[in-house]
């Protein structure tokens, strides 16, 4: 199989896909290493790809028409951290992202996509299994969040919420 192919295949997987798929699952499936995964993905983003890159692996942007999207500054401690996610995903938000404003770096993200409980638990467990600093750490725990729902009673209730948990730096 050409390269070629085999991203048009990749394309075709991830476009197909609700859930986020790792680099070494399409790795075993196309007999590459993970690398040569890693390397088509960027390929297919610099050619205007819009394939994210999640702690849980790939997944094809596929926004909803409908979609409410807001961002909110949140200043919490590690104690805290299940929580915030927790009283996102339980009021109907997916947390998008995470960032942070770093005095040299400038803005640094990372992608989470997180829409339930199972998977925040996921991502706790993957920075607790790699002895992981979130990105909070850098900035005393002030970051941001993108946060995507379904209507704006869903986001009045996250913002509600996250304001009763003193999580919203305000």
């Amino acid at each position: 199989m050409t390269s070629e192919k085999r991203r048009e295949n990749i394309e075709s997987i991830l476009k197909k896909s609700n859930e986020p798929i790792t680099a070494t699952t399409l790795a075993k499936k196309f007999s590459v290493s993970r690398q040569v995964i890693v390397g088509d993905i960027a390929l297919m983003r610099a050619a205007g790809l819009r394939i994210s890159a999640t702690p849980r692996g790939y997944i094809f942007d596929s926004d909803k028409e409908n979609q409410i999207c807001f961002t909110i500054a949140c200043q919490h401690d590690n104690e805290n951290m299940a929580k915030e996610l927790y009283t996102i995903v339980d009021n109907g938000g997916i947390v998008f992202d995470v960032t942070v404003e770093h005095p040299v770096y400038g803005e640094i993200s990372g992608e989470l996509r997180i829409s339930s409980r199972y998977e925040a638990d996921m991502f706790l467990e993957k920075i607790k299994s790699n002895k992981a600093q979130p990105l909070m750490k850098l900035t005393g725990g002030i970051h941001l969040h993108k946060i995507k729902c379904n209507s704006e009673n869903e986001k009045k209730r996250i913002i509600e919420t996250l304001k009763h948990e003193q999580i919203i730096l305000e």
